[in-house]
């Protein structure tokens, strides 16, 4: 799909997973950086790696900055990506935080176990992620729905809790977003599962 696009959809290749789901998310990863004074970024599943190009970046209530690494005060972020070949070699140096926006639920469940353990192997201070509980738009080449692994959030905790019990100097902060159809129609709704009181 990086290659070719979403045919279903129409979506072409350069807009295909182009790592823009991050943005929403950049004031709360600004509040970890800030929190534990991480210097550099690892975002693991960042996609095509755009978010990273937009300029300048407005951040609602707060201002405009020339880029991501402005606003966030970091000295180096890197992009990693197993399915986009310009980012896609295993990173093998630890990051003083690690960020996973619209990735895991891309997972296959038999595969999260293992992920989410490599995420927190290479973070030093901090792990940062958002889950969609929901089908996606998007469907993989052979008709599957992209979000392979739909699940509550009681899932997830079982899981994240486990994998995190190993690493307990590392602050972590998940998001978990639902879809919720009632008398006004459909809304979002997130629930928030954190190692630290925001």
């Amino acid at each position: 799909m990086h290659l070719e696009g979403e045919s279903t959809l129409g979506i072409p290749a350069q807009k295909t997973f182009p790592g823009l789901s991050l943005l929403p998310q950049a004031r709360r990863i600004k509040r970890l950086i800030e929190r534990t004074g991480a210097c550099t970024i690892l975002d693991y599943g960042s996609g095509k790696g755009q978010q990273y190009e937009i300029s300048p970046v407005r951040i609602e209530g707060e201002g405009q900055w020339s880029n991501l690494l402005d606003y966030w005060e970091v000295g180096a972020i890197r992009c990693y990506d197993p399915t986009y070949a310009p980012f896609s070699e295993l990173p093998t140096a630890r990051y003083d935080g690690v960020i996973c926006t619209d990735v895991l639920e891309h997972c296959p469940e038999e595969d999260v176990g293992w992920i989410l353990e490599e995420i927190f192997g290479f973070a030093g201070r901090f792990v940062f992620a958002s889950v969609a509980c929901y089908p996606a738009r998007k469907r993989l080449p052979n008709g599957e729905n992209a979000h392979c692994t739909i699940r509550p959030m009681q899932w997830w905790r079982t899981i994240i809790e486990r994998v995190a019990g190993a690493r307990s100097e590392l602050q972590w902060e998940f998001y978990f977003i639902s879809r919720v159809d009632d008398s006004s129609g459909q809304r979002m709704v997130e629930e928030r599962l954190a190692n630290w009181v925001s």
